[in-house]
């Protein structure tokens, strides 16, 4: 169930474009077999689409409307013998050496896929069911809230039908939790204080409280009169409407998060210390293995990343020191690295104003680098994007911005999320840099030209970022800014070797957090010696890897290795290398683990050299 989640969580972030390597003279049996293959795959598609509603109103489908998706053990192991049965039927069912490049890569996705399901099910009572980074109890209203549209009664009476199915849901990720909590598998404290805090603010207002309007309740009003307003229903059926959901919030959600938030209260006393990596817990070195593994997609060990990390931010403090002495600062990096966090020239002012200043910026910036796309991709993504600041409900100070996927048909733009409750926490230095890492050209580009690729089949296009791809790319794609023309402020370049520098740092603390014994303590301690990200976004991001481990190991990784495709296509194509060729080639297979892109820039240069 938790990897399932996560499937979830990372679609809710997953180009008209043809994929990449095939030989237009394949051989009839090449294309007659790749045919019925990828006809065996849309069958399957809408097999598993059908195990998730919530996945089903990502991509704009309104089937299960007023359904949630079973969150239970018992589902994650439906799901996964029907993965494996699935598995067994293609390789009875069709000939490997008969497809085309494409075709394969497709079969290799499959059994990859049930390889992470696999590592999922071997690890079920080792990972987090919630906590306090986009934990399951925060995306269920926000899910509700963002992608439950509403544009007919039929549509209200679904949302209103999911308030109830939603609690639920959480009912059994509550007992998920327990029983991982039996197994010996507990997150640190921050993250039960932050599923309370959290849980806690979704039930406070009205209706659950007195006081303002709730989230959930807003919501709700919001989308009942906007019925009413359009003429779909009248006043007297959106009263009707409003009471039924008024109902299901305070009946069935209220209880379902009043339980969440007194289990988490009464199993504090349980909690060994304040915080801890997961190799302290039972089978926790093996779990943090295979985590690497699904993350980066490679072999790499936790002692090759850390190293790896440490060389990283040994070159990057080196190009820090350059800008440093091109803005002629007295003083070393260490004092710069103080200048950069503490002078109030480099935030905004800390309220509403200097959070709508934040978001205006960054729109700014991404609508300013859209003119210089074709010069660096064949293929724009037809979907809009926005920028946003998060909910109330779960905002956090100094939490790490995110990007959440519109619909395939473009119906609803993809958004770029920014948590800006203490702008004290959001520097501006940075600000450019992360537009592009979560806008263009980077994640709402990746994703959306995924979600809009043809040719391919739909569990590759719609199945969610794999994270070593998705990540790497957001990583490249800073960096490929600069190449565009960006970062025309030093201080702002500074800001993206500062995010470069972030995401090396990650190899080191990732990996001293799991695999080395290091405490919080010391992972904030490192982060702030070797950069002027403020100690309250840092101490988040500490956090964030303490609960996700070896998530925060993808983005440098991906990043490494795209730019060694890269180097190595300039290298064999001299001349013919086409930029442009070269970015519609790893865009264009949807999100993929690194050897499978490697395979497919290999047929790209091979392709372009005939």
């Amino acid at each position: 169930m938790k990897h399932f989640l996560a499937i979830l969580l990372a679609s809710a972030a997953v180009v008209g474009c043809k994929p990449v390597g095939d030989n237009p003279e394949a051989s009839q049996n090449e294309t007659e077999e790749s045919a019925k293959l990828n006809a065996w795959f849309e069958e399957k598609f809408e097999e598993e689409l059908a195990f998730s509603p919530i996945r089903q109103t990502f991509l704009g489908i309104k089937t299960d409307y007023g359904k949630i998706d079973d969150m239970s053990a018992k589902a994650a192991d439906e799901q996964l013998a029907w993965r494996r049965a699935a598995a067994e039927e293609m390789q009875s069912k069709f000939d490997y050496d008969k497809l085309s490049q494409t075709a394969k890569i497709s079969w290799d996705m499959w059994l990859f896929r049930l390889k992470q399901a696999e590592a999922a099910a071997k690890f079920r009572d080792n990972g987090y069911v919630m906590h306090q980074f986009n934990g399951a109890q925060s995306f269920l209203p926000t899910f509700l809230i963002n992608n439950h549209s509403v544009d007919s009664e039929e549509d209200m009476s679904a949302y209103i039908s999911r308030l109830n199915e939603s609690a639920r849901a959480l009912g059994q990720l509550l007992t998920e939790a327990q029983n991982t909590a039996k197994a010996g598998t507990r997150p640190p404290k921050f993250a039960y204080d932050g599923v309370i805090d959290q849980s806690t603010k979704i039930i406070t207002g009205v209706p659950f409280t007195d006081g303002e309007d709730s989230a959930l309740w807003s919501a709700t009003k919001e989308k009942i009169a906007k019925l009413v307003k359009d003429g779909i229903i009248n006043q007297d059926r959106g009263d009707a409407l409003e009471a039924e959901a008024r109902t299901a919030l305070v009946e069935k959600i209220k209880p379902a998060y009043q339980s969440i938030i007194d289990w988490y209260t009464q199993d504090l006393a349980n909690l060994p210390k304040p915080s801890f990596g997961v190799s302290e817990l039972p089978n926790g070195k093996d779990f943090y293995n295979a985590r690497l593994y699904n993350f980066t997609t490679t072999d790499l060990t936790a002692d090759e990343i850390h190293d790896i990390g440490l060389s990283e931010v040994a070159r990057l403090r080196t190009e820090m020191e350059a800008i440093k002495d091109q803005v002629k600062f007295e003083g070393d990096l260490d004092d710069f690295f103080v200048f950069m966090r503490e002078d109030d020239q480099f935030y905004f002012s800390n309220d509403d104003k200097g959070a709508q200043d934040y978001i205006d910026a960054a729109t700014k910036y991404i609508e300013d680098l859209k003119s210089k796309l074709p010069d660096y991709f064949g293929v724009l993504p037809k979907a809009d994007l926005v920028v946003k600041r998060v909910e109330p409900f779960r905002e956090q100070d100094g939490a790490a911005q995110h990007y959440r996927a519109g619909t395939p048909d473009g119906s609803k733009p993809g958004t770029y999320y920014a948590h800006l409750s203490d702008m004290r926490a959001m520097a501006i230095p940075p600000l450019e840099v992360i537009a592009y890492h979560e806008g263009l050209p980077g994640h709402h580009m990746q994703i959306s030209i995924a979600q809009e690729l043809e040719g391919i089949p739909k569990f590759r296009s719609t199945g969610g970022s794999i994270s070593a791809f998705s990540e790497g790319w957001g990583l490249y794609s800073e960096l490929l800014a600069k190449e565009m023309g960006a970062y025309e402020n030093p201080y702002s370049d500074f800001g993206r070797l500062t995010t470069e520098m972030w995401r090396s740092i990650r190899l080191v603390v990732d990996t001293g957090l799991h695999a080395k014994g290091w405490d919080e303590e010391k992972a904030v301690a490192y982060f702030l010696a070797n950069s002027p990200i403020p100690e309250t976004a840092v101490r988040s991001e500490v956090q964030r890897y303490l609960v996700l481990p070896g998530q925060a190991t993808s983005y440098k990784i991906g990043m490494l290795r795209i730019l060694e495709l890269r180097k190595k296509a300039e290298e064999e194509l001299g001349d013919k290398f086409d930029i442009r060729g070269f970015h519609d080639t790893v865009l264009g297979g949807g999100s993929v683990p690194l050897d499978i892109l490697e395979k497919q820039i290999d047929q790209w240069i091979e392709k372009v050299k005939s």
